[in-house]
């Protein structure tokens, strides 16, 4: 009967901290996010007025950033694919997918199928909140920067940025860089020019290049 009685009071334990870490969790869920709030309060206004959208849905939103770090050394030293997954797990928020190589190159000793990089894809949340810090907080670590090029976009509406050192992120722990690597981070947007996702990524806080 005793033992009944502990069980009971251990299975009401187990249950009353799964119920506040699911709290905790929608709670986490449900913070606003600052440039998603700007986009609805904002962005969208200033987009309808400059382009004359006549329907809200015409304006171009962020649909996903992917952020790509490409190590073609991993070929000959597997510790670099392992520091890359780190540090996009650490900069993102999210495990990478391991890219592999489509076809072998005999002078780089690559052969199909080797790992050369890894790649993370952001939508909503984890968007919005690693745009929010590459703008506000790692693009401003950027040694001698005067703004990004406006040079990148693909004829499509999408843009990529070039980045030379994972380091600009203070989430990355300078002690135990074994090795700087750059990454590309690409932004793909519903907009039907390059104008229009300029404009877009502009509003949001992108620090181009003044014209």
């Amino acid at each position: 009967m005793a033992k009944k009685e502990e069980n009971k009071k251990v299975a009401k334990k187990t249950s009353s901290k799964k119920v506040k870490a699911e709290n905790s969790e929608t709670k986490s869920v449900n913070i606003p996010l600052r440039l998603f709030e700007k986009y609805k309060d904002e962005i969208i206004p200033q987009m309808r007025e400059k382009f004359s959208y006549k329907n809200v849905m015409e304006v171009p939103k962020l649909e996903k950033i992917v952020v790509n770090m490409g190590v073609g050394e991993a070929a000959n030293d597997s510790k670099l694919l392992e520091t890359a997954v780190r540090d996009l797990v650490t900069i993102t928020g999210q495990k990478p997918q391991i890219r592999k190589a489509k076809k072998s190159i005999s002078n780089f000793k690559l052969r199909e199928g080797m790992p050369i990089g890894a790649k993370v894809t952001l939508r909503k949340r984890y968007m919005y909140e690693f745009l929010d810090r590459l703008i506000s907080v790692a693009i401003p670590r950027v040694r001698d920067f005067r703004g990004i090029p406006d040079k990148s976009f693909d004829g499509r509406g999408n843009y990529t940025l070039g980045i030379k050192e994972q380091i600009i992120f203070p989430e990355i722990d300078v002690d135990k860089v074994n090795k700087v690597i750059g990454m590309d981070v690409t932004f793909v947007t519903s907009a039907k020019t390059d104008n229009e996702a300029y404009e877009l990524l502009l509003a949001f806080g992108m620090p181009f290049k003044k014209k």
